[in-house]
This record gives structure tokens, sequence and C-alpha cells, in this order.
């Protein structure tokens, strides 16, 4: 038998084999890529610099805590706002000319991609409330297109603000000038789901980090938003 004879013999099985591993290949890798939940996010995992030193070394339960604000239309918004919702949060000023104009558009462009989901809300809070008023908050709205019904610009309490931020979002470091509730807010983006927990954060300037973000709150909606 020529050898040219004993493969045409193999080309059938040959065949058969190749599509064989293909399905193999292709399961497997169905299987890998499977959705899995995102993570929750608790004080002991993020930089401590963030984190307000009382909770530095707390590793479950976090949850983001009671609040009420003052929103661009002069409405309180507290937590019920968000009941049973998907949020994305954040921490800027009105009068910011560095990253703060990047971080809106990004939420902008966010707010685009869930206008028409119900379960998805935006955040973001000032670390200026003296200076951010509502009539501050509502003229950057304008600005900057925001939708009231997904979007709150808020205000309020500087303690409370400081608290929030330290204490439930991690989200913001202090300078030591000696105001006890100063802040220097930072570029995070932060996801929260139905139960209240941190479940993502992502650097708000970059296009890379929002793309991220708009994955995860697919996922995050694929497992029910918790």
């Amino acid at each position: 038998m020529s050898f040219l004879s004993f493969f045409k013999g193999y080309k059938n099985f040959g065949i058969f084999f190749s599509i064989l591993c293909i399905i193999i290949i292709a399961i497997i890798y169905n299987v890998l890529n499977v959705k899995q939940p995102l993570p929750i996010y608790q004080p002991a995992m993020v930089s401590e610099e963030l984190v307000d030193s009382t909770i530095q070394h707390q590793k479950k339960y976090h949850k983001i805590g009671d609040f009420s604000l003052i929103n661009q239309n002069g409405e309180t918004v507290t937590q019920n706002n968000y009941k049973d919702k998907v949020y994305v949060a954040d921490f800027f000023f009105t009068t910011c000319q560095t990253i703060c104009p990047i971080m809106t558009d990004h939420m902008c462009q966010i707010q685009k991609e869930i206008i028409n989901d119900e379960d998805i809300m935006l955040l973001s809070h000032s670390v200026t409330p003296k200076i951010d008023s509502v009539a501050q908050l509502k003229k950057y709205a304008k600005k900057k297109g925001v939708i009231d019904r997904k979007w709150n610009l808020v205000t309020g309490n500087k303690k409370q603000i400081y608290e929030l931020a330290r204490k439930s979002y991690l989200a913001v470091k202090t300078n030591g000038n000696g105001d006890e509730f100063d802040m220097i807010h930072t570029e995070n983006f932060m996801l929260i789901d139905k139960k209240q927990q941190i479940r993502g954060f992502y650097d708000g300037t970059q296009p890379e980090d929002i793309e991220r973000l708009l994955e995860d709150i697919k996922t995050l909606k694929y497992f029910g938003g918790y």
C-alpha cells in the first residue's frame, strides 16, 4: 500500500477528528466564559488612604450608609431614591478644571448608555458643598446635559458628604490642612448594587475603564443587580 493510499484511508477519520476537536474547544471556551459574579468590595480591600481609620480593617458586611442630600432641583435625595437600583457614584466639584470635566463627560456617556434602563441611575456628590449651591448645581447640570430622572448632583452638609466618601464609598482622600472634613476627591467611579454594596471601582478619566464599567453593569444585571 502506497503512502498516498494510506492517507486517503484515514481522510474521513481526520475530518471527523478535526470537527470533534473544534466542538470540544468551543464547549470549553463557553464554559470558561460563563459570567462570574462581581466581587463585593470591603474596606480592607481598598487603599487605606481612601478609607476612614475606624473601618480600615473591616472585611465583610460593608454597605453604603443612609444619606439625605439636596439635588440640582432643590429636592431632598435619600437612599430611598436609589432603592432597588443599581447606580454609579462619584465625587466632584463644579469649579474643578482638571479631572472633573473628563469625569463628567464620561458620566454623560454612561447616562446615554443607560437612558432607557429604569434599573440604573447616577449619583454625583460635591466635595465643596458651600460653593456648589443648588443654583450652581442646576447651572452645571444644564451645561452638561444632566437628565434629572437618571442623575442627581447633590450638595449638603459637608460632614455628611465627607463621611459618605470615607466610610461608605471609600473614594476620597484628606489633605490634613486643618479642616476636619476636608476632602480631595479622586477619579474613582463606584458601581453600587441593589443591596448598597460596592461592586467595582473605575478610573473615571479613562475610556477603557468606562467600557469595563458598562460591561460590569451588564454582568450585575445578569445576576439580578446583586
